[in-house]
This record gives C-alpha cells, sequence and structure tokens, in this order.
C-alpha cells in the first residue's frame, strides 16, 4: 500500500513504538489520528509531526463510552488504516497477579482491538484500498514464564487476526499481524528490563521497528512478520519441535523467577 495520503487511526501513539511509528507514517504523507491516554504528549507528538490535518485524542480504551468516541472520529475521518498497537504488559508470575490485572491485560491486548475491528470493518470495506495491522508479539508464538496473560492476549490476538484475514479474503481490507521481539520502551518495567539484562535478550530500538512495519505496508503480500533472530527460528521450532524450545526456556527459568517473583 502507497500510505500517501492515506488517513490513519494509531492507538498507542503516546509509547515508545507509537511515536516512532507516528513519526514515519507522517514523513511519508500519511494524515494521522493519533490515540492514547494522555492528552499533553498526544498534544505534543501531533505538533511536532510533518504534514497537516493531523488529530489528537486522548482515551481510556477499556471505557466503553471513551472507546466510542475514538470510533466516532474515525468514522467521521473516513479511516483507511487502523493500527491495534496499543498494549500493556506485566512481568509477573500468574499466581501474583490479581484478577484485575488479568481481565485488564486481555481486555486492551485484545478485546479493544476486537471491537475496533468489528465497529470500523464496515467503514474499511468502502475504501478502495483499506488495511488493518494488529501488533502482537514473539510472545504470540512462544509462551514465555513470567508472562502469561501478555502470552495469552498475544496469542490470541494472532489467532484473532488469522481469523479475520481469511474473512476478509475477498475484500480489498488487507490484514495484517506485526510481531516485534523485545523493544526499548516503557511498556517493560525495571524488572523486565533487568530480567532481559541478564538473560541477554536483545532489544530493537522503537525506531527500527517503526522502519519494519513500514516496509510491511508498503509490501503486498505479507500476512504475518515476525522481528530478530534467534526469536524468528524459535517461533518456527516452537509450532513443531516445543521439545526444544522447552528445554533451552527451562535454563532461564531460575532468572525470570528471580524477577518476576514478588518479594
Amino acid at each position: 500500500m502507497d500510505i500517501q495520503g492515506k488517513t490513519v487511526l494509531l492507538t498507542g501513539a503516546s509509547g515508545g513504538i507509537g511515536q516512532a511509528l507516528a513519526r514515519v507514517l507522517a514523513a511519508a504523507g500519511a494524515r494521522l489520528i493519533l490515540s492514547g491516554r494522555k492528552h499533553e504528549p498526544l498534544n505534543g507528538i501531533r505538533q511536532e509531526l510533518p504534514g497537516e490535518g493531523h488529530l489528537a485524542i486522548a482515551v481510556d480504551l477499556s471505557d466503553e463510552r471513551d472507546r466510542q468516541q475514538l470510533i466516532t472520529l474515525a468514522k467521521d475521518q473516513n479511516v483507511e488504516v487502523l493500527i491495534n498497537n496499543a498494549g500493556i504488559n506485566q512481568l509477573s508470575m500468574h499466581a501474583d497477579m490479581s484478577p484485575a490485572e488479568i481481565a485488564s491485560m486481555i481486555d486492551i491486548n485484545l478485546t479493544v482491538p476486537m471491537i475496533l475491528c468489528s465497529q470500523l470493518i464496515p467503514i474499511l470495506l468502502q475504501r478502495q484500498a483499506a488495511m488493518i495491522i494488529n501488533v502482537g508479539s514473539i510472545m504470540g508464538s512462544i509462551g514465555m514464564a513470567g508472562s502469561a496473560s501478555y502470552c495469552a492476549s498475544k496469542f490470541g490476538l494472532r489467532g484473532f487476526t488469522e481469523s479475520l484475514r481469511r474473512e476478509l479474503a475477498d475484500s480489498t481490507v488487507r490484514v495484517v499481524y506485526f510481531a516485534p521481539r523485545m523493544t526499548s520502551t516503557a511498556i517493560n518495567d525495571d524488572k523486565m528490563v533487568a530480567m532481559n539484562s541478564a538473560l541477554g535478550t536483545a532489544m530493537d530500538q522503537p525506531a527500527e521497528v517503526a522502519q519494519q512495519l513500514m516496509s510491511v505496508i508498503a509490501s503486498h503480500r505479507r500476512r504475518e512478520h515476525y522481528i530478530g533472530w534467534p526469536e524468528k527460528l524459535f517461533v518456527r521450532l516452537n509450532s513443531v519441535l516445543p521439545g526444544v524450545v522447552d528445554r533451552a526456556l527451562r535454563k532461564q527459568l531460575p532468572t525470570v523467577l528471580s524477577h518476576a517473583t514478588h518479594h
């Protein structure tokens, strides 16, 4: 897709990946509707973007009234591309997570993208060319200790995206699942950063991730895109030889436990 002149709804626009995406999309000529939780950082991003006509709206996506406000704006602005980028994460052993924390993780990471898609697909179907990009994670293909709820939400998002892509296969709406690996953003708290450092986990910069997403948008055939090596290999191995991945990850378990367990 040629993104120039397209109207793009980007959720999670005030986060690390979101800000980087906003910059590269605007530089490529897209008109952006930026969604995030806080008005000030959103407005700051909007003001620094090249081009004209960008909008910023501060909403709590878990709140039905706020969410409907965003959907109405997107419809009024004739959105052509939906990028479901908003997400939350938490490093914690599953037994230590409260019911509210589990519900919030599933809500923001899975339910909200599903609702936005259902409400905006009728608008997208009216376009000559439209696109839905659901931003998942490598952990939507590999279950990791200390991230059970997050993995569940991203596994769900990957399955939803695959189903939706097949549902819309004969339409003008292209559906893509985009899976970054660990990225250096504020979604990772101090515990997560410390654990990744101890494990020697590679972390990408948001600008690198944004550039990869732009290449996916520009391509015409790509349905799923995974970032990073050896993470791509682990995704394939996990689907055919999960025992190999089990053994590799079990070696990391003491380190994960030391950072994820509540003290």
